[in-house]
């Protein structure tokens, strides 16, 4: 009987870490530097977020891992005429709660982010719409105020809700609904389980989802900003991969043979933005005395600024050989992309100088903002920049905060500066110009995220032509014009793109490439039972 008994007790344990082994084979557990700040989809723009909940959430169009504007809940689509785009709708597609996705959830979807604002609103994604036409449950027609090219561009993160789940949500009560589940009901490939926020958030597999069964029965997406923190978790196998690996750790990744990494240029950029207002919270005289005008309006002090930095420096030395210097707020690969600008060269002689002309001999007292846990490599950005500026005379306080201080920081007016990444995650310029350059103003929906106050009538022209331009090579033509313009001014400053590391556990998991908008979803990886 004791023999018995002990072997039953073998097998059991054997069954238990088998069936254990097997869960946590299900299971694909990331480490990543942030997550979403909500679980409303419309919530913000921000990459991080979008990227976490097109999980639960399907997109209307989608981008492929070289930006190509690819199929989602929508199709195809087509011009009906120069102001209207027909786009028809996949059919058979299930929300989690098992009701059909339809036209009228996506227009709902559409009136919902026009409708809501916040520090980094999507509503820039459908600033074009002008008007929602439902034809039937599976196509819908958008009019424009004019031509819109680039319209299913944009729609790459129009995220479809469920029009009965947001039903009656006032804007102040829908990140409650969506956090404790009741409005989380999307059509993607997993839905939502639970969420603590800056800590971790867990989907579950949906296995109705419309584009096939996905591979992993979980997905856990768990938070560790600290770089050390996350390369430790992979070693010890707390995780199975980590994303934005940090640049002083790719080498040793690379050498050790458990470990798989994978690198890509992507379409982030650090840039340095201005304020324009005629006066700032957050520049002073070197004694601290208030100045009489704020000295970003003086273009000699953008330019001084400008030929300060050595942008090879960042991304050799700053961003330890992870980032490519660059002199527009687009990368090569981005539609619109001007090959006649120049990556600016430092002149610090010239920069002195210019100060002087301006009224500035001895510089000023300026706070230089930047984020320190969004992108790889901005922490070392920002703290060379502050070094950088400083020879030329100019005192910088470095306030290095998390994107989720920094940001509503921004949209409040209370910065001088910022610097932190952009990426033009549509494939198009127009994206990036439109958001930042543009005068902000509500009523053209232009300029979402022009918070400096920067406003310039040919720049809006420009912009304006280029948004309703059908002609690609006339648009071309004309975004290309739009850098120009904009780096005359210094609306920005570009300094240098993301490259991005991903590292994997090779017994757990394996990834074919990385994204060139630096986003990492479940689908794109593999278990490696399943391979």
């Amino acid at each position: 009987m004791r023999r018995q008994l002990l072997a039953f007790a073998a097998t059991a344990a054997l069954t238990m870490s088998t069936a254990l082994g097997t869960a946590a084979a299900q299971t694909l557990t990331m480490g990543v530097r942030a997550g979403p700040e909500s679980i409303d989809p419309h919530f913000t723009a921000t990459g991080t977020h979008a990227e976490a909940l097109i999980h639960v959430f399907d997109p209307l169009t989608r981008l492929g891992p070289q930006l190509q504007i690819e199929p989602g809940l929508a199709e195809s689509w087509r011009v009906v005429n120069p102001t209207t785009w027909e786009f028809r709708l996949r059919r058979g597609v299930k929300f989690h709660d098992g009701s059909d996705m339809t036209a009228e959830d996506v227009a709902a979807s559409i009136r919902r982010m026009q409708t809501l604002s916040g520090p980094n609103p999507t509503r820039i994604y459908v600033r074009r719409v002008q008007e929602v036409r439902v034809v039937d449950p599976h196509t819908i027609h958008i009019v424009t105020a004019g031509p819109s090219p680039t319209l299913p561009n944009d729609f790459i993160r129009l995220f479809v809700t469920s029009a009965r789940a947001t039903a009656g949500l006032a804007p102040e009560t829908s990140n409650e609904a969506f956090n404790s589940g009741r409005a989380a009901i999307g059509t993607g490939p997993y839905r939502f389980a639970s969420w603590t926020p800056r800590e971790q958030f867990t989907v579950d597999r949906f296995d109705e989802y419309w584009g096939g069964r996905p591979a992993w029965a979980r997905h856990v997406r768990r938070e560790i900003p600290n770089d050390a923190a996350r390369v430790a978790q992979l070693r010890t196998g707390q995780v199975d991969m980590i994303v934005r690996v940090p640049a002083a750790d790719v080498t040793t990744l690379e050498r050790d043979r458990t470990l798989q990494v994978i690198k890509a240029d992507t379409v982030y950029v650090f840039n340095l933005q201005f304020d324009f207002r005629e006066t700032t919270p957050q520049v002073t005289a070197r004694d601290g005395s208030r100045l009489s005008a704020n000295p970003y309006r003086d273009p000699r002090v953008r330019e001084a600024i400008d030929l300060s930095i050595d942008r090879r420096a960042l991304a050799e030395i700053a961003m330890e050989g992870m980032g490519t210097p660059q002199g527009q707020m687009v990368t090569p690969n981005i539609f619109g992309f001007n090959p006649a600008l120049p990556i600016p060269t430092p002149n610090v002689n010239r920069a002195r100088q210019l100060l002087a002309e301006a009224g500035f001999p001895q510089g000023f007292r300026m706070t230089l903002n930047f984020t320190n846990d969004r992108l790889p490599g901005d922490r070392g950005v920002g703290t060379a920049l502050a070094q950088m500026l400083a020879r030329i005379g100019i005192e910088v306080q470095a306030a290095g905060q998390p994107a989720a201080v920094i940001f509503p920081a921004r949209a409040r007016g209370e910065l001088s500066n910022i610097m932190a990444g952009w990426g033009t995650l549509t494939g198009e310029a127009s994206y990036t110009y439109t958001s930042n350059a543009h005068t902000n103003d509500p009523q053209r929906r232009m300029g979402a995220f022009n918070w400096h106050g920067y406003s310039n009538a040919e720049m809006d022209r420009l912009i304006q032509a280029s948004e309703f331009e059908l002609n690609d090579d006339r648009r071309r033509e004309l975004l290309q014009q739009i850098g120009a313009l904009f780096n005359r001014e210094r609306v920005a400053l570009p300094l240098a793109s993301v490259n991005s590391a991903w590292a994997l556990r090779r017994d757990r998991a394996s990834m074919s490439a990385g994204r060139a908008d630096e986003e990492t979803y479940a689908w794109d990886v593999t278990p490696v039972a399943a391979r």
